[in-house]
């Protein structure tokens, strides 16, 4: 379910919190599905649990999850589509930004922006 590339230089939690946002992109993971608990995600990934609980921890405060006593971590997204798409512009312009700085074109960011999106449909 979750892939860790041990490699990288993205830090493991954020490979994993990424990695569940785009399930729940994709329909992977739908509303209400319940999450493995930490103990048992950090085994079958082979990671420490703090690790796992750090990305649950951010997941839920960016308002992808919810922790639930009896159910543990829980798909449950956020509609509050103003402060998400605030959230995007400013990820946005960071990334818009970086892309202008290395020649990459309007053209080329609608195509790759295209391209993704279709991932999700």
């Amino acid at each position: 379910m979750i892939k860790i590339d041990f490699n990288s230089d993205e830090a493991i939690y954020m490979q994993v919190r990424n990695q569940i946002i785009f399930g729940i992109a994709t329909a992977s993971f739908q509303e209400g599905d319940s999450l493995p608990s930490v103990r048992r995600m950090a085994d079958d990934i082979g990671i420490n649990m703090h690790t796992v609980n750090k990305a649950y921890a951010l997941l839920r405060s960016e308002g992808f999850i919810q922790l639930d006593r009896r159910r543990g971590a829980v798909v449950a997204i956020d509609i509050d589509k103003m402060k998400a798409m605030q959230a995007l512009r400013h990820n946005l312009r960071i990334l818009l930004a970086m892309g202008s700085c290395k020649n990459i074109s309007r053209v080329e960011i609608h195509e790759l922006v295209d391209e993704i999106i279709d991932e999700y449909e």
